[in-house]
Order: structure tokens, then C-alpha cells, then sequence
């Protein structure tokens, strides 16, 4: 019987084993060797207003980390991971201590380099921001923390063997974006402060760890207790980006510099559905230059994982939720492959300017999917983002702060930045640049933005600046046609908007207005349109329909047994709409399987709206679905249970 528990303490000597273990690296993970400790690059750290970080304790401009080395056990039965995180230090003259971000972390010492010990003290803990961990120099160069994090560390999700697809093995995963990866980590956890990283990870034989970054030795090495896994990134990258994965986990490689990992009865499955992932990274280079990482790879996680796709740098993490078995959801694949682009090289300083890294990938999103699959499908895609930012408007008002590109998130987590708003109204502030200097032009500003701020960060200010000195160059005529200020610090869509159609919708628009008018089911074009073409059609119907009608749509086409989760979430969102009770079943079975956040917090937010009639269904299946759910999206979940029907329900979520 596997056991899977293991000592809590590791004394590593790191340096000069990861020397040794690159050496060691497998052929499918051949890559140029990691750069000596004195050729770290060093990114700079911004000072205006605007780039300070009102989510993070660190004070970077007196003392920062330049450069993280984690020596760390996961212990899966006290769910635990804890060792020494040893950190390279940068500070001014004179500066006599260091701030790093904690939350919920249980400390144990500090030192210098040397071993000595250091004077630290935890601050008070903040509900979102957590604990600043103050510790005191000494002119120390390099400290080393020694710690271990909390069974409910946020970034952190313990999956049971039976919450995986194997059914076989424990799974561990963490999400580190926005400011959850201090929950398991001390260092300076803002993405203005860029830092170098390395890690030695053990875990309980026979899994597997892997990480975003190199890995030195895919296979492990034998220690004591388990097997430990190696890993070294020589590019100093935002924090939030520092990732792991432990489970049973298998890999297929699917060109030169290209793979995906996975439990291994979803390796085929994976592999068939993103199969196209290198013909993607070569339009991306096509577009806007060498990818900088090396490899890209990426990893399909169990279902509780919160979010589509996480852009972590050579190891983008995904949700089984896009194995729709035709390829017909890879544009969450172009996403997350644009952001080693827009996000990863070039990053946002801090989650007020959250929509530099998701609004220009979106936007660089719709150009590999035109060159990879054709203009069509592609402006499909625009069109129902398009249709997602106009509903998001509608629901804040028009005039509301929260639609703005530059976000005011004093006082707030910084989670409530990352709306449709920074994805969507930003790809639109681009595409409407895009199309009035032209494309040509614009291609060459934008993939220059990128080599100029490579693997630095950026603040709205400093892309306002680089358009008006790279690309308007003093057109005022231009300049006043763009409407810049407008877009990025003003709520709502500017008048200049471009806004792209897909011709197909057209038809499906008018085959929905039949429908709902009175013609048959069978009428319908829709076991040959594409999944955009039906999510098209299911959000185009009116929200009040009668059961007959729901029932000859279900009927014909298997609504309920849609294995294309985008299909089957607006399906369930116009079944709710009208208390179709036929479709309660597939909703559990939906909610239940599943964790991610975009269709999971819908769903539920629907159903209590729908008062007596779905207030109680949630309930029931919160109470039954949230010990699977990663925080992420009972955070979400559980308020808004609590805003919609009390604090009762939520408590019973809780509970659960």
C-alpha cells in the first residue's frame, strides 16, 4: 500500500546538484543549459505611482528578491509542503531590512547564506493580502526561510485518488495567480518584482512532479522517502508564475518542442485534441517573434481545476473541460500560447493594468486562430466576446469603474479584476488600433513592444507612452482618431469601437428567431454547424420558451449530453432561465465533475436568481460539489450564495 507521508524537513545543498542534474536532462526535454547564478538577468523594478503594488507588502526600490531556490517535501497526508526557500537579495545602501508577502505560511527560522540566524517578524495578517514577513539583513545577501504551508493554503488543491480521472493516485496542483502562491511560497509575490527561480521538489514514489520551468531530471532521482524532481528557470519571470503538478502523470510528445502531460487514461485523449499546438506556436513566431521559453508544453490537470487555462511559462496548465474530442475549444490553447507573448515576456506591473495581460493576448488569441484555422472561425470567436463585453457592461453599467481597462483595486482582491472587461474590451482597443493604422503596421509596433519590454513589467502609462513614440509618432490626426485615454481610463466602449462579425452568424441569428417563433427542431441546421454556431444559436434564444420547445431541442440534439462543455453551459444557462426541470439532472452531473470557475459561478449565480425554484437545487449541489472545488471558485461560489439566499446556505456549502 502506497504511503503518502514524508519527513517535513530537507537540508539540500542546491547550487551544485542542479549543475550536475542538467547534464542528466532527457532528450525530450533537450534544451540550452541553465545560465551560471551571475548571469541572472535582473529586471527592473518601476517607481512611479502607477506601478506601485497595493497587493503586495514588499518594498522593492529598498530591498527585493531577485531570485528564488525552493528545497521542498509535499507530505500528502498532513497536505503540507515545507522545506527552505533560499532567496537572492538586491537591496539599496544602507537598507536594512526586507519585506516578503506570506499568508497562512508557518515559519520556522531565517538565516543568512552562511546559516546564521536572522530577526524576522510576521506582521498582522490581512484578509486578502495575508502577513508581511519583515526580516532584518544584516547585510545579508541571501536568506534562507525555513517553513512549511498550511493544510488550506489557497494556491494548493490536495486531490483524494477518487477526485482524479485515474482513480488510482493523490493529485496536488497549485494556482498562483493573482496573490496565492505567498500562500506556499515567501518571496515578494507582486508581478512588478521578476524573479529567477529554481526548485527540488520530493514527492512520494511512484509520482511525478513537474513545474514551469526546465526540467533538469523528468524522471526524478531516488532520495529517501520518495523520488526528487529538479527544476530551474533562468528568466526572471513574475512570481504568480512559479507552478507544480504531483500526481501520476504521463507525457506525449507532439512536435519538436511541443508535449502535454496528463493522468494517463486522459494522455490519448490530450494528445488528439491539442495535436495542432505546434502548428500554433510557429504562426505565433510568425506574427511576433522567436518564442523566448524554449519549450512549450503543457499539462490537462483533473477536473477541479478553476480555471480554462493557466498561462505558467514552458508548462501552460488546462482544463480536462476542453477535451471536446473534435478540437473545436483549441482557442483556449492559442490564449494561453499568446501570453508567452503578452503576459509571461511582458507583464503587467501590478492587477490594476490586469488587462495588459489579458487583453492584448485575447487579441493575439483571434490572430493565431485566423492563421491557424481561417478568418471565419476566428471572427466567430471576436463576435461571442464581443457578446460576452456587452452583457458585462449591461450588467455594471455603462458608467460603472469596473468597465474601465485601468482598474482602481484598493481595498479589494485583486480576483475582481479579471473580468470579461480586461479580456474583451481590450482585444477590441487593440483591434480598433489594428484597423485604423492597418495591419502591417501595427503587427510591426506591436511585436516591437515586445522585444523592447522583454521580461520586464509594464503599467498603462508605459503602453500608452510606447504607442504614441513607436507607432502615432506625433500624428495628431491619429491621435485624436484613437481616442486612447478613452479606452484605457474611461468606462465603457469609446464610439470608435471596431467591432468584427462572423457572416455564419448571420444565418444562425435568423434560425434562432425562427425557432422561437414556432418552426420545428428539425428544421435546424444544427448537427452541422461548429460548437461557436451553437453556442450562438442557444444564447440568441429568448430566455422565456416553453417546455415543449426545450424539451424538442434537447430531444434532437442531446443538449443534456453535450460533450462539448461550452455547448452544454449554454444549454444549461437557458434551461435555468426557464426552470426546465428535465435538465436538473445534467446540470448536477455537470457541476459535480467539474470545477471550472467561468461555467461554475454562472450556473450557480443563475439558479439562485431563479428564487424558490433554484435557490434550493444549489444548495443541494454546492453542499455536494464544493469539497472538489479549488478555492478559486468557492471563494466566488460561496459569496455569491451568501449575497443571494444567506448566510445559511453558504455555512452549508462550508460545511460541506
Amino acid at each position: 500500500m502506497l504511503h503518502f507521508s514524508l519527513p517535513r524537513t530537507l537540508g539540500a545543498a542546491f547550487a551544485a546538484a542542479t549543475l550536475l542534474l542538467a547534464a542528466c536532462s532527457s532528450e525530450k526535454q533537450a534544451d540550452a543549459p541553465p545560465v551560471a547564478s551571475d548571469e541572472r538577468m535582473v529586471a527592473p523594478i518601476l517607481t512611479t505611482e502607477d506601478a506601485k503594488d497595493v497587493h503586495s507588502y514588499a518594498r522593492p526600490e529598498i530591498a527585493r528578491v531577485t531570485h528564488v531556490a525552493l528545497d521542498l517535501v509535499t507530505d500528502f497526508d498532513a497536505k503540507r509542503i515545507g522545506g527552505t526557500a533560499t532567496l537572492d537579495i538586491q537591496a539599496a545602501e544602507g537598507a536594512r531590512e526586507i519585506v516578503l508577502d506570506t499568508k497562512g505560511l508557518d515559519v520556522r527560522s531565517v538565516t543568512n547564506g552562511q546559516g546564521q540566524m536572522l530577526p524576522w517578524k510576521l506582521g498582522a495578517a490581512d484578509e486578502n493580502l495575508g502577513a508581511p514577513l519583515t526580516v532584518q539583513l544584516n547585510g545579508a545577501k541571501q536568506i534562507r526561510v525555513t517553513y512549511r504551508s498550511a493544510p488550506d493554503a489557497a494556491a494548493l488543491q490536495w486531490l483524494a485518488p477518487e477526485q482524479t480521472s485515474g482513480k488510482k493516485y493523490p493529485f496536488l496542483f497549485s494556482q498562483g495567480q493573482a496573490i496565492l502562491n505567498r500562500t506556499w511560497i515567501p518571496t515578494q509575490d507582486s508581478p512588478g518584482i521578476r524573479q529567477t527561480w529554481e526548485a527540488r521538489i520530493v514527492v512520494p514514489a511512484p509520482l511525478k512532479a513537474v513545474m514551469s520551468a526546465q526540467n533538469l531530471m523528468p524522471e526524478g532521482e531516488e532520495v529517501e522517502g520518495g523520488r526528487a524532481f529538479h527544476f530551474k528557470m533562468d528568466k526572471p519571470v513574475a512570481p504568480y508564475l512559479i507552478a507544480l503538478a504531483v500526481g501520476d502523470i504521463a507525457f506525449q510528445s507532439l512536435g519538436p518542442r511541443t508535449g502535454v502531460y496528463a493522468e494517463p487514461s486522459m494522455l490519448k485523449a490530450a494528445a488528439n485534441e491539442l495535436v495542432d499546438t505546434e502548428k500554433m506556436v510557429e504562426a505565433a513566431e510568425r506574427l511576433y517573434g522567436p518564442y523566448q521559453w524554449g519549450r512549450y508544453d503543457m499539462i490537462v490537470l483533473p477536473p477541479a481545476f478553476p480555471f480554462g487555462g493557466m498561462e505558467n511559462p514552458r508548462l501552460t496548465f488546462l482544463t480536462p473541460t476542453i477535451l471536446a474530442g473534435d478540437k473545436s475549444l483549441v482557442s483556449l490553447i492559442a490564449h494561453e500560447l499568446a501570453h508567452s507573448w503578452s503576459g509571461n515576456l511582458v507583464t503587467n506591473a501590478t492587477w490594476a493594468d490586469f488587462w495588459l495581460n489579458e487583453g492584448v493576448t485575447t487579441y493575439i488569441e483571434s490572430r493565431i486562430m485566423e492563421e491557424v484555422y481561417g478568418r471565419e472561425r476566428a471572427a466567430q470567436l471576436i463576435e461571442l466576446g464581443w457578446e460576452e463585453l456587452e452583457a458585462a457592461i449591461r450588467e455594471a453599467g455603462v458608467d460603472s469603474p469596473s468597465t474601465r481597462l485601468h482598474l482602481d483595486l484598493a481595498d479589494r482582491d485583486p480576483d475582481e479584476g479579471m473580468s470579461s472587461i480586461a479580456y474583451d474590451k481590450g482585444a477590441a482597443f487593440l483591434r480598433t488600433i489594428d484597423r485604423a493604422v492597418g495591419r502591417q503596421r501595427f503587427d510591426q509596433w506591436l511585436r516591437g513592444y515586445f522585444d523592447r519590454h522583454a521580461f520586464q513589467p509594464i503599467t498603462s502609462a508605459l503602453f500608452l507612452a510606447d504607442l504614441r513614440q513607436h507607432l502615432i509618432q506625433g500624428d495628431e490626426a491619429l491621435e485624436e482618431r484613437l481616442r486612447l485615454d478613452e479606452w484605457v481610463y474611461e468606462p465603457g466602449l469609446p464610439g470608435n469601437a471596431v467591432v468584427v462579425r462572423s457572416e455564419s452568424f448571420r444565418a444562425v441569428d435568423q434560425a434562432a428567431q425562427g425557432f422561437a417563433l414556432g418552426s420545428p427542431a428539425a428544421s435546424l441546421a444544427f448537427p452541422k454547424w461548429n460548437y461557436a454556431e451553437r453556442v450562438r444559436f442557444l444564447n440568441a434564444l429568448p430566455r422565456e420558451l416553453p417546455t415543449e420547445r426545450l424539451t424538442a431541442l434537447d430531444t434532437a440534439f442531446g443538449l443534456s449530453k453535450s460533450t462539448n462543455s461550452e455547448v452544454l453551459f449554454a444549454w444549461l444557462q437557458l434551461a435555468i432561465a426557464n426552470r426546465y426541470q428535465p435538465a436538473v439532472p445534467a446540470l448536477e452531473r455537470f457541476l459535480t465533475t467539474q470545477g471550472r470557475r467561468k461555467f461554475v459561478a454562472p450556473l450557480f449565480e443563475s439558479l439562485v436568481a431563479q428564487g424558490e425554484w433554484g435557490r434550493p437545487i444549489a444548495t443541494r449541489i454546492y453542499a455536494k460539489a464544493r469539497p472538489a472545488y479549488h478555492s478559486v471558485t468557492t471563494g466566488t461560489v460561496d459569496q455569491i450564495l451568501s449575497e443571494e439566499s444567506g448566510d445559511e446556505a453558504a455555512e452549508a456549502g462550508a460545511a460541506n
